[in-house]
């Protein structure tokens, strides 16, 4: 059940408006393109998109160290992937 985890990881994952913030913004990218001539084209658009839309990342995650302790704890084979 999704209250078995704690609240900081649950507060993390439930709100969709990051993804769906991305997903606006790539759309936009692509929605004023209107065709692309070939696949290798699109490919380059969503490439060039994704990086500066990632440029704009600066929010933090609150007690981001708490979460990665706990998702730790919960999924021990993610240790060696973390530390």
């Amino acid at each position: 059940s999704f209250f078995q985890y704690p609240e900081e990881l649950r507060r993390l994952v439930y709100t969709t408006n990051p993804i769906e913030s991305f997903n606006r913004q790539l759309r936009k990218v692509t929605k004023n393109k209107g065709v692309f001539p070939t696949d290798t084209s699109l490919l380059k658009m969503a490439y060039l998109a994704i990086i500066n839309i990632t440029k704009k990342w600066t929010v933090r995650t609150l007690e981001w160290s708490k979460i990665l302790s706990q998702l730790v704890i919960k999924y021990e084979r993610l240790a060696k992937y973390i530390s």
